[in-house]
């Protein structure tokens, strides 16, 4: 009975984190796509993307809406919140290359989001960094929790 409880919860906070992740994830695309020539122009502002603002400014919109899908899709959340974790990293790690290396710090992200300052975004993204790696957990140990009391 506790163990069933233990399982109920777990797949709660799952679904809340993706729902979550969902939301971020479709309301940053929209932001970005709703002004995608003014992303463009940040991202081909940055030093880091010389060359590939292009693609950027499509390939990161187009993996958010794909990952909003698959984190509100039971069977590929697993996936998807790994997908999540890596691509919050990456944002991550670009806010503190920029920060450290660039003369020229063009914000190029959309809506709210974008009033934020660059260390405040860098915490924005460790916190939900962590509600992935949570997820992760959960959905891992509920797993192998439910292939212990099949066996």
């Amino acid at each position: 009975m506790c163990n069933t409880k233990n399982i109920k919860l777990t797949e709660i906070i799952v679904e809340v984190i993706c729902f979550l992740y969902a939301l971020l994830f479709i309301y940053a695309a929209t932001s970005k796509l709703n002004g995608f020539q003014q992303f463009k122009d940040q991202l081909d502002q940055s030093t880091l993307l010389v060359g590939y603002g292009h693609w950027a400014a499509w390939l990161v919109p187009l993996s958010e809406l794909v990952l909003a899908i698959l984190l509100l899709m039971r069977p590929f959340r697993l996936f998807a919140l790994y997908g999540s974790l890596i691509l919050m990293a990456l944002f991550s790690a670009y806010i503190i290359v920029v920060l450290n290396y660039s003369d020229h710090i063009p914000c190029s992200c959309g809506g709210v989001i974008s009033s934020m300052g660059w260390e405040t975004h860098l915490v924005f993204n460790i916190c939900w960094m962590g509600l992935a790696l949570i997820g992760i957990v959960l959905m891992t140990k509920k797993k192998s929790t439910y292939k212990d009391t099949v066996q």
